[in-house]
């Protein structure tokens, strides 16, 4: 009994230091209660590769100058993509009826910049596409939407842009016969919609990746900041504030408070929705 409680006690060991690994490369944490949740996720990579223990594969990642290609199978397997058209539309609302507008007032000829910061497999930034064109604003304003994800697999999706019915749950029928054309057994989305929004890998806590993504007056991160530590999201936060311009207006999921995590930003209500608004 002795023997297997300290195999299993290295085996524990081994699985903390990959869950910390990943916290810091990526942000994603899971406590103690969900250790085994990652050791599930990550068990047919590490089986995929021919190691035996958590250990071996925490080392590669750790040390092995060509990891890279593995974080990346890493990330796509952790990936939470449970999204789709038409959500949260409240804040979407607000963005095309209030803060546009609002945004055009002070300098008509002012380029709106929008970055979709967790995109996944591509709904959000659509949607704000269909929800911007049907009000006219990309023939009345300079608007580009940027979208981007950690996660390679999903970006592929997102670019290839064929959907299936589960995605379009929430968005009215006439929307999507008119963006949306039947392949199959899927829906591919518009070549005309899809062109609206550049497309890129992204890594929140990577400086480097988010620098030019992050210098504009509207993001959208929602419904990520729940899979992270209160420490990730204070240091996120915080590196989008330092780069957006003023005003600057942050949407976060319905589920995400911001109240502990940032001084930069208040919370105010624009239309019906709410929205962490920087003005200085």
């Amino acid at each position: 009994m002795g023997f297997n409680s300290d195999i299993s006690g290295v085996r524990r060991g081994a699985e903390s230091l990959l869950r910390d690994l990943i916290h810091e490369r990526l942000g994603l944490f899971f406590d103690d209660s969900k250790i085994s949740l990652l050791a599930d996720k990550l068990s047919p990579l590490i089986i995929e590769r021919g190691f035996d223990s958590f250990l071996d594969y925490f080392y590669l990642l750790k040390y092995d100058a060509d990891s890279a290609g593995e974080w990346r199978n890493v990330v796509n397997a952790l990936s939470v993509q449970e999204t789709y058209f038409w959500r949260e539309m409240d804040q979407i609302h607000g963005l095309a009826e209030n803060v546009i507008p609002d945004l055009l007032a002070k300098d008509p000829h002012a380029p709106i910049r929008i970055w979709s910061a967790a995109c996944a497999t591509g709904e959000e930034p659509l949607t704000i596409a269909m929800r911007l064109n049907e009000n006219g604003w990309f023939e009345r304003a300079d608007i580009k939407i940027y979208a981007s994800d950690a996660s390679s697999a999903a970006l592929e999706r997102a670019q290839n842009g064929l959907y299936r019915e589960r995605s379009f749950r929430a968005l009215p029928a006439d929307l999507k016969e008119r963006y949306f054309a039947p392949e199959g057994r899927e829906w591919r989305v518009a070549p005309d919609l899809s062109r609206k929004i550049s497309w890129t890998q992204a890594n929140l806590l990577d400086a480097g990746e988010i620098e030019k993504l992050a210098r504009v007056s509207i993001i959208f991160c929602r419904n990520v900041f729940i899979y992270f530590s209160s420490e990730v999201v204070r240091r996120v936060v915080a590196s989008f504030a330092e780069k957006m311009s003023v005003p600057a207006f942050l949407f976060v999921g319905a589920a995400e408070s911001l109240l502990k995590a940032t001084d930069d930003f208040e919370l105010e209500e624009i239309g019906s929705a709410f929205v962490y608004v920087k003005r200085k």
